[in-house]
């Protein structure tokens, strides 16, 4: 700062550190291109050396679209001629390849807008967005393997699964061994496992259609579609909320199903209003507090028998609703499980 800025006063317009306007393209990280109403190119900034490696005038006089790559091309055009014929301010976006000097094409997004200059000319805005395509790509591969790891998860594992669950009912009629009782309860947690694992690479952050659902009658049809064995459940709100009705089941059933799991044979479930929200809590032993913080974690489970994937789930169905979701104390010492944000 120098003593008329901390002083208060201001430099007067027009000082040497004043920058010409006909020179901020050249401080433009983006290409800026002039084109008349046929797309002919009249100018492009010096940027055009750094993203495509066209001296700044080469490209002058001869028309853009040809430089679109084939696949991209149509679509481009016929996004330029909607704003050259637009009879309103129109501003139209177009991701597209675009040829550089070397052959090859880069990835690129244009903004064009509709107001045109004194002189009939379009101005479009245009940067480079060839690393964000790469993850995209990258992304793409990713989602594809993960797809193929769900069809060898439904298919390639449940049949050998349902073929030794089947193999085991022979076994008990003929022998009576108490090792046959573990291999059930490994059958039934491979299978808890595989639905876990199914439900989790299915999620998806965005949702497609929410609806209004009664909390209550939701509760109520998810608790008889969890193994609760001797546990009871208390359902105390009459809630109404905006919610994809399929994933407030999973979030449902995953809670009921963890604090069957680890509150105790004879635990109480209880479902109620809080501040901007519910709640699920039991009165089993509860969560030590040292164990919360990883708890959402995939993987992460407070008995060696659980999968360590509900809660996981649990926390993705939230956060795609754009919901909170914390663990606490319970009122009669067991685990809390706040849904908040909801309005």
């Amino acid at each position: 700062m120098d003593g008329n800025e901390r002083t208060g006063e201001r430099a007067s317009v027009g000082e040497e550190a004043e920058i010409p306007l006909a020179e901020l393209p050249l401080h433009s990280t983006n290409l800026l291109t002039v084109l008349d109403a046929d797309g002919v190119i009249q100018y492009e900034s010096p940027s055009i050396e750094r993203i495509y490696g066209f001296e700044q005038a080469e490209l002058v006089g001869e028309s853009v679209a040809q430089y679109f790559h084939p696949a991209d091309r149509e679509a481009v055009v016929a996004a330029f001629e909607e704003v050259v014929s637009s009879g309103e301010y129109t501003v139209e976006a177009a991701e597209y390849r675009h040829e550089q000097a070397d052959g090859t094409y880069r990835w690129v997004e244009t903004i064009m807008s509709s107001k045109a200059t004194s002189q009939g000319y379009f101005v479009a805005n245009t940067r480079d967005i060839s690393e964000r395509k790469h993850r995209e790509r990258h992304l793409e591969a990713v989602n594809d393997r993960l797809e193929e790891f769900v069809e060898v998860v439904s298919h390639d594992l449940r049949n050998p699964l349902n073929v030794a669950q089947a193999r085991l009912e022979l076994a008990r009629e003929e022998v009576e061994s108490e090792h046959l009782a573990d291999v059930a309860n490994a059958h039934d947690r491979m299978e808890t496992l595989i639905a876990d694992l199914l439900s989790l690479s299915q999620l998806d952050s965005q949702l497609t259609e929410t609806e209004p659902v009664a909390l209550p009658r939701c509760a109520k049809a998810c608790w008889q579609t969890v193994a609760t064995g001797e546990a009871a459940i208390a359902i105390e709100t009459d809630r109404q909320l905006q919610a994809d009705r399929s994933r407030l089941h999973q979030l449902l059933e995953n809670l009921f199903r963890n604090a069957v799991e680890h509150g105790g044979e004879a635990v109480t479930v209880t479902v109620s209003d809080c501040e901007d929200g519910f709640y699920v809590e039991d009165d089993g032993r509860g969560i030590p507090a040292a164990e919360r913080t990883q708890l959402f974690d995939a993987g992460q489970s407070i008995d060696s028998d659980g999968t360590g994937l509900g809660l996981s789930i649990v926390e993705q169905i939230a956060e795609a609703h754009d919901w909170r979701v914390r663990v606490t104390d319970g009122t009669d010492g067991g685990a809390r499980f706040e849904i908040t944000n909801l309005d």
